[in-house]
């Protein structure tokens, strides 16, 4: 026994009687009464969910509201190709008469649709049909000394070619893998790094060869002396504590005298060692076979200078640069 689908009862009102109000979603048909309805009738579409079996009695959908356009043709070219291929020809062998009356139908409907047309369009519509005139005329007697009359279709069979030759060749490119479209880079944040530069110890070597330079120098500054002084070690590491004391980082070649000769360069170089093994300064330098640099050493205030000279060294300065530049002018 089959199932009839649910009549719905239509009052018999006036035409005149106002409608029923619009009913809420959720409170319409149920989905039961909406499957019935729609095995009963074919549905032509649906609108809020509701199924439409039949059109209104007064739409009217004129001829120009809808255009759908399936091929897309970049010029003249493109378009007699398509024509040739369509019909599976060969383009040494086109029958110019039957791709003229494509081709011009063609135009033809873009003008009726409104729809402009290039200039090169028409160009090639006047050129198809001079090639089928030139075809269909009678060809005129040869003479002796004459050659054979060019085919009026090899101009346009070479343009065909060399167009399917580009558009073929823009097609490989097309489907090459493209950045942004068929892959994209992978970025990854780094965590921030934090360097610190690493200073060398300055081994005694370094120290010996320094000095064997400064005793060259002292050589050439020796003059002659009527009496000698007696030097002292001792007076010369507080001489040198004093000096470092009023300046940051001193470079080694400063805390000489040139002009005591080699014995007063010995003793300063004697009094940087007893220095250096009482703790009380401190030999540096900025990078391996850099100049020297000597600082004193205070606790508290030396370990400022060393976050100091940290920070400095983070921004790219060499907190040498300015006593390299005196270190190094020759006296």
């Amino acid at each position: 026994m089959s199932e009839t689908p649910p009549s719905i009862d239509t009052p018999d009102d006036d035409p005149g009687s106002p409608a029923d109000p619009p009913v809420a979603d959720g409170a319409g048909e149920s989905d039961a009464e909406r499957e019935a309805i729609s095995q009963s009738a074919e549905v032509l579409g649906r609108l809020f969910d509701e199924p439409i079996t039949q059109l209104p009695e007064d739409l009217y959908i004129p001829p120009e509201a809808l255009k759908v356009f399936l091929e897309a043709f970049e010029g003249p070219l493109d378009l007699l190709l398509y024509l040739i291929r369509r019909q599976n020809l060969d383009i040494l062998a086109i029958d110019v008469a039957a791709i003229t009356h494509q081709y011009i139908e063609y135009v033809e409907l873009m003008k009726a649709m409104e729809i402009e047309l290039a200039g090169e369009y028409l160009l090639m519509a006047a050129m198809l049909a001079e090639i089928k005139s030139r075809t269909l005329l009678p060809k005129p007697p040869k003479e002796g000394g004459d050659d054979e009359e060019e085919d009026p279709r090899a101009e346009l069979i070479r343009r065909l070619q060399e167009y399917e030759r580009l558009k073929h060749a823009a097609e490989a490119l097309a489907e090459l893998p493209r950045l942004g479209r068929d892959w994209f880079p992978a970025r990854a944040g780094l965590p921030p790094l934090e360097s610190r530069v690493v200073h060398p110890d300055v081994e005694l070597d370094e120290l010996l060869g320094a000095l064997a330079g400064i005793l060259r120098r002292a050589e050439l500054n020796q003059a002659h002396q009527v009496s000698r002084e007696a030097l002292s070690t001792r007076e010369r590491m507080l001489a040198i504590m004093d000096k470092l004391h009023h300046e940051r980082y001193t470079a080694f070649e400063a805390l000489f005298t040139l002009e005591e000769g080699r014995a007063g360069v010995v003793v300063t170089f004697m009094a940087i060692l007893e220095l250096a093994k009482e703790a009380m300064i401190e030999i540096v330098q900025n990078a391996p076979l850099s100049p020297i640099h000597v600082r004193a050493r205070g606790g508290a205030q030396d370990d400022e200078e060393e976050e100091a000279y940290a920070d400095d060294e983070v921004e790219g300065e060499s907190p040498f640069a300015d006593d390299d530049d005196q270190g190094s002018e020759s006296p």
